[in-house]
């Protein structure tokens, strides 16, 4: 039997073991030109195995680039462009850069640290401040149950928005939204609906 697991790996299996026994049998041809022109139509059926890709700019640049690889670099043809080099593939990608901000508390997020902190810095006192400070709360409340569905006291979301705050806001007393009125509450069925309608022409 002839186990896949004992063929030569590929390169690039997403092209399959045909595309890369023709890659093979290319590097084998010793007359260039007629290397040239079996590479060229090996280019054509690759293209065609992904035509939805045909419009991406650079298209037959990357399959060329991927002849190259799946010939392991020793196909001697004349590549319309500059063929990669094997040291590419060892290349290490760039470094994704991650978010490096310093969160408190992660379940009220970042964004709700910096309104908290606009807030506290940014607003004089008065009726606009009390407003804002007040749906931040209660927004915090909101957050803080998407952690923990049970409950949350009133008193843990004011001290929390005192410690995010940097103790600017101390609003000891503030009476939130009850945990019902935060949730969603149910649409009704389009059927019960009709129904009541019925029942209020009857």
């Amino acid at each position: 039997m002839d186990y896949n697991s004992q063929r030569k790996k590929m390169a690039l299996p997403e092209y399959g073991r045909n595309i890369q026994k023709m890659v093979d049998y290319v590097v084998t041809i010793e007359d260039r030109e007629e290397r040239n022109h079996a590479a060229r139509t090996i280019i054509d059926v690759m293209g065609n195995l992904y035509p939805y890709l045909r419009d991406i700019a650079d298209f037959k640049h990357k399959l060329w680039d991927h002849i190259a690889i799946m010939a392991d670099f020793k196909l001697d043809i004349d590549y319309p462009y500059d063929p990669p080099s094997p040291a590419m593939l060892l290349e290490k990608p760039n470094s994704v850069p991650y978010n490096q901000h310093r969160i408190k508390m992660r379940h009220y997020g970042h964004n709700l640290e910096e309104m908290v902190k606009a807030a506290s810095d940014n607003f004089e006192d008065g009726e606009t401040k009390e407003v804002l400070i007040e749906l931040l709360a209660n927004h915090m409340k909101k957050s803080y149950l998407t952690w923990n569905k049970d409950s949350v006291a009133d008193e843990k979301i004011l001290k929390d928005l005192k410690i995010l705050s940097f103790e600017k806001i101390d609003r000891e007393g503030m009476q939130l939204a009850e945990v019902k009125s935060m949730a969603n509450k149910p649409r009704k069925k389009n059927g019960a609906h009709r129904h009541h309608k019925k029942n209020d022409k009857n």
